[in-house]
């Protein structure tokens, strides 16, 4: 069979194929195996969470005969073409599943409960959070089912403020309330035989909520006298300086934006924040305006929290979309998704144009409350310079002093004077930084050796890795178990890597199919070869570069080659003659089909 060695095409294809490893690397599965756990000791498993910042967050906790999963997100803003995003690998799941006892959920931002819709079903057990978390698992479970996703899990709303303790095996949980950017956010603690852990979940220490819920530093300093044995704290804002300020400092920053828009008002926020959309709801109930709110996942929390009584909207403010077209400009605020620039939100289908019932215009006032999510800086950047092209008043919380108005934005996350105070707090014996990536657990390292915790007792794991610790015995790593990332589609299947780094290839430069009929009988060909392009060149702007691989290709069907071993050596020469004779054309190196038909035909 003839194949090409060392050409200019094979080799651009090999640089190609490279950086889709790279694109890859960061998500393949990486197999391991490790001897069964010491029943007296907790044995601590991150299976996500370790690799970056809103990163597929899931740990593994187990002592003795039972196991618990502590969050079971997903990871969005996956750089790949044709993903929506990755869970974590379950396998290890499968070694313990007898030992499974429950999820427990510390809040209800999807990197922290969105993996439980592909991972519950094959790994059965109740769910445990707040109400308000319980409530968006069950959400989650419902938008599903458009997928084909049917299961109705077993949950199990806890007590946060009553301190409601929960036994399962030798396991005992307690939800502690934190503050956070959505309601009913969570520490978890869990208590065996072998000492106390706690997982801080995503938090600040806001001492003036919006929603005057603040976080429970009474019984997180009663946990630290009673003794902590390792503390696993979230590492998101483990690089800023200070305090996150609390929410409070942005009230009069929205009283004052809507007291002085004189025109229509929007306000994108992330819709999980009920803190920001009830202040943003208030100023506008205030200034005697209607409220309307836009996008599906906005809508779908805010009624949650209107049903649980964590957003309160007073009587006849709210209106539909449908209304609020048609109210007079000076009565009209809408709060909408879409802050970060995400294509197909409602924000940004209203900067194109594309919004089935507003359309922004000159004269209208943009305020986007939230800074740019890593990663997604570019988006962030596109959808201000489309508001700003559309001439409408543009406040973001980046540039608010030179847009004239005050901050519009709080972190929902602590910052390194806040995660000292935890760990003052809780007195941990060890400390263990998650939910993070490599540099920002370096500096949560930091900010434990500064509270007085020893090197050799902060536990810096990857995902994979295994400790197990007890309050006689000290941590020891013990190996790795398999972990990575399985892909998603917009489906909400699975998808093959295989499957995906051919896409990745595909988006470049495109393919191309080349289509041969060869008579069945002796080998002849019976019509000119036919020859079809996606996403390289257009076939009817290139008709002599088409017809001199319709040549090329006629050359080499020489007639006797209808056996299983002649056809299939066609297909490798036309392949390869065809790759080669493009890119010394085009300089690209579209992906190649042949295709090769035998038929009875003259």
């Amino acid at each position: 069979m003839k194949t090409i060695k060392n050409s200019d095409a094979t080799r651009q294809l090999r640089r190609k194929s490279d950086g889709a490893e790279r694109l890859l690397r960061k998500h393949r599965t990486i197999k391991a195996a490790v001897s069964p756990a010491d029943k007296k000791r907790i044995r601590i498993v991150p299976l996500g969470g370790q690799n970056g910042i809103g990163e597929k967050n899931m740990i593994v906790l187990e002592y003795g005969n039972d196991a618990l999963i502590l969050d079971c997100g997903f990871e969005l803003g996956i750089n790949v073409a044709g993903i929506n995003y990755a869970i974590p690998v379950t396998q290890y799941l499968e070694t313990i599943r007898h030992k499974l006892r429950g999820y427990v959920i510390s809040h209800g931002h999807l990197d922290h409960i969105g993996g439980l819709v592909h991972i519950l079903p094959n790994f059965p057990a109740p769910v445990f959070g707040s109400q308000f978390t319980i409530g968006m698992v069950r959400t989650q479970f419902e938008k599903a089912t458009e997928k084909n996703i049917q299961f109705e899990p077993e949950c199990h709303v806890m007590d946060m403020d009553g301190h409601q303790r929960i036994t399962l095996g030798e396991l005992t949980i307690e939800l502690i309330r934190v503050t956070h950017s959505i309601p009913e956010s969570s520490a978890i603690v869990i208590d065996t035989p072998a000492g106390r852990v706690i997982n801080t979940g995503d938090f600040r220490l806001d001492p003036e909520p919006l929603d005057a819920m603040p976080s429970d530093i009474t019984r997180l300093k009663q946990l630290g006298k009673e003794g902590v044995l390792l503390l696993m704290s979230e590492s998101t804002s483990t690089t800023k300086p200070g305090r996150t300020p609390t929410e409070h400092t942005l009230q009069d920053s929205f009283y004052e934006l809507v007291a002085q828009t004189k025109g229509r008002l929007f306000v994108a926020v992330f819709s999980s924040n009920m803190n920001r959309i009830q202040m943003t709801v208030n100023a506008a109930h205030h200034n005697g305006r209607k409220v309307a709110l836009d996008g599906r996942s906005m809508m779908a929390t805010a009624e949650l929290a209107v049903r649980l009584g964590g957003l309160k909207i007073p009587k006849g403010t709210l209106v539909s979309m449908q209304e609020a077209a048609r109210l007079p400009d000076k009565q009209l605020v809408v709060i909408c998704t879409g802050g970060q620039g995400e294509p197909g939100a409602a924000l940004s289908r209203m900067a194109i144009g594309e919004h089935q019932h507003m359309k922004l215009k000159k004269g209208d006032s943009v305020v986007v409350s939230s800074t740019p999510i890593p990663g997604n800086e570019i988006s962030y950047q596109q959808i201000g310079d489309d508001l700003t092209n559309l001439g409408v008043s543009l406040f973001r919380h980046p540039t608010h002093q030179l847009d004239g108005c005050g901050p519009l934005h709080v972190s929902g996350h602590a910052a390194r004077d806040e995660h000292a105070e935890i760990i003052q707090l809780t007195r941990p014996k060890y400390l263990m930084p998650i939910y993070g990536g490599a540099l920002n657990r370096s500096y949560h390292r930091q900010i434990g050796i500064e509270q007085g915790i020893a090197e050799d007792s902060i536990l810096m794991l990857d995902n994979g890795q295994v400790v197990e610790l007890s309050d006689t015995r000290a941590p020891k790593l013990r190996g790795k178990v398999t972990s990575g990332a399985l892909l998603v589609d917009q489906s909400g299947m699975v998808i093959p890597e295989i499957v995906t780094k051919d896409r990745i290839l595909l988006q470049n430069d495109g393919f191309v199919i080349v289509g041969v009929t060869l008579s069945k009988t002796d080998g002849r060909l019976l019509s000119s070869p036919d020859i079809i392009t996606r996403g390289h060149v257009a076939i009817r702007d290139n008709t002599p570069l088409i017809e001199g691989l319709r040549r090329e290709v006629r050359k080499l069907t020489t007639p006797k080659r209808t056996s299983r071993a002649g056809i299939d050596a066609l297909k490798q020469d036309v392949k390869d003659m065809t790759l080669n004779y493009l890119f010394a054309h085009t300089k690209q190196t579209p992906t190649v089909v042949a295709v090769v038909t035998l038929t009875d035909g003259k």
